[in-house]
């Protein structure tokens, strides 16, 4: 009887197979970095093939490392880069173009627009989210309209629009399933986030046809069966999930006021609020956590663009740093006299400020400044920014929020020096959990869970355990300074005529 899982965590960096056993638990992974498209400044692509054939090349590798075929799986989830748009041609199965990265700002100017004709509101009470480039709606328009013959094609019935899973999910079954699930639905601008349905008035707003549109169904559940000549036999595909809420799964935060926050590429944190889709006045999104059973459950998401990428901007853009894990150690050794600051706002700043425009700042530089107090700015400013999305999760709901403890995940996580500047400047305890890669498991539980393998959720979050707690430490006085510092760098990143 098969008895295991397989995770695919298709992220924006690198795309990682995990297998867990019955009990949840990982015994075998693979992983593969995935290339950076950067053809204009401001514009970030994928190559979608590049994609699925990373994915194909670790399931295999993941398969082999453990041991076992396709045969033994129980089932597969798939948890992937949100917002990130592939349009492809349902007659060949390939992209008519590069996937347009959640990153990528090339249709500032279009949500510019609407936003001056006055479609926000709109928006904002369909779908939970703002008109900004990072959604996947102006991105789609993009594509129907610059790549020649698409808007045509589009209109014949001839061309299917997907986040990554949906493209992932076509190709794996040869075609045989279209479909996406809530989470990765809630976050296109075209799905209205209370019916549960796509919304016409939307699509309309946005030029996209419903025909290109894939059927949206429960987080965990049937997704069709794989080819088997992709991974050796058939495989059903029981759970699908945006990466986030992936990691809010995976981190067993299923209870509402708990909150998770994943430092990656970005940083994103979510804090669950059950069957209440609330409605934010500090400039947070509402949006799907995932839906199960026909339910759905909602979270309020602070999206931090750029956390991570920072240190790899250090590594690959200044070359100050060989690896990323020196930068730990660099920020203990810097001068703890010298308030350096980095605003990292390489492709604008994301929540609370949704400001497109603005651009990456240091301040407080001096001529004593080394690459020990750039490296400590770059991970303060994880902490920084997190405190601004707490804040303003903490005016939005107020008592409903649980407070207390934040759990964390992503790669970021794992430095030690970082978590205890994070606790610090939230004030509040940090809880690492022993294992780092819960958006692969946010997915194998989805996957698990369908195939009768794994327990409810409420079982599944009484198995969750902490690797390491972060108290807080620095004093009162210290911490307000220190943000204060950084209130003052952001003024100086977000520009204005």
């Amino acid at each position: 009887m098969a008895r295991h899982i397989l995770a695919i965590d298709q992220g924006t960096t690198s795309t990682r197979c995990i297998v867990f056993d019955d009990a949840a638990r990982p015994i075998a992974s693979a992983q593969q970095e995935l290339g950076q498209i950067y053809p204009v400044p401001g514009w970030v692509e994928h190559d979608p093939e590049e994609i699925f054939a990373g994915v194909l090349a670790t399931a295999r590798q993941a398969l082999g490392n453990a041991g076992f075929a396709a045969s033994d799986l129980a089932g597969l989830g798939i948890a992937n880069q949100r917002e990130t748009v592939v349009v492809w041609d349902r007659r060949t199965g390939r992209a008519i173009h590069n996937a347009i990265v959640w990153q990528d700002r090339r249709t500032a100017p279009a949500c510019e627009r609407l936003e001056r004709e006055g479609h926000g509101a709109l928006v904002a009470a369909r779908t939970g989210l703002r008109l900004d480039p990072y959604f996947s709606g102006t991105k789609i328009g993009w594509l129907l309209d610059s790549v020649s013959g698409a808007r045509a094609a589009a209109q014949a019935g001839h061309l299917a629009f997907g986040t990554i899973d949906s493209f992932l999910l076509w190709r794996l079954t040869d075609g045989a399933v279209h479909a996406t699930d809530a989470t990765n639905a809630s976050r296109t601008l075209l799905f209205d986030i209370h019916s549960g349905e796509w919304d016409d008035d939307l699509l309309a707003l946005f030029g996209v046809p419903r025909t290109m549109l894939p059927e949206v169904r429960d987080s965990a559940g049937d997704f069709g069966v794989t080819s088997a000549g992709h991974l050796g036999a058939p495989v059903p595909v029981r759970g699908i999930a945006g990466d986030q809420q992936a990691a809010l799964i995976g981190q067993a935060c299923f209870a509402p006021g708990m909150v998770k926050s994943t430092y990656g590429t970005g940083c994103f944190a979510l804090l669950n609020t059950g069957t209440d889709a609330i409605a934010s006045n500090h400039r947070l999104l509402t949006t799907i956590a995932y839906q199960l059973g026909g339910v759905r459950t909602y979270a309020l998401e602070g999206a931090i663009f750029v956390a991570g990428a920072a240190v790899q901007w250090l590594r690959d853009g200044l070359g100050l740093i060989a690896d990323a894990a020196e930068t730990g150690a660099l920020a203990a050794a810097s001068d703890p006299t010298q308030q350096v600051y980095l605003v990292p706002a390489f492709v604008g700043l994301g929540a609370p400020h949704w400001d497109s425009d603005a651009q990456a700042v240091f301040c407080g530089m001096t001529r004593g400044t080394t690459r020990r107090e750039i490296c400590r700015a770059a991970l303060e400013a994880v902490a920084y920014q997190t405190r601004d999305l707490l804040e303003a999760m903490h005016a939005d709901v107020g008592a409903r929020f649980s407070g207390g403890v934040i759990r964390v995940d992503g790669g970021m996580s794992a430095s030690d020096w970082t978590m205890q500047f994070l606790a610090d400047m939230l004030a509040a305890p940090v809880d690492r959990p022993a294992g780092l890669e819960t958006t692969a498991l946010g997915a194998a539980y989805l996957a698990g869970l369908a195939a009768r393998l794994y327990p409810a959720p409420e079982m599944f979050a009484a198995g969750w355990a902490a690797e390491r707690r972060f108290e807080p430490a620095m004093p009162a006085e210290e911490r307000a300074e220190k943000y204060r510092g950084w209130q003052g760098a952001v003024a100086r990143a977000v520009l204005r005529p």
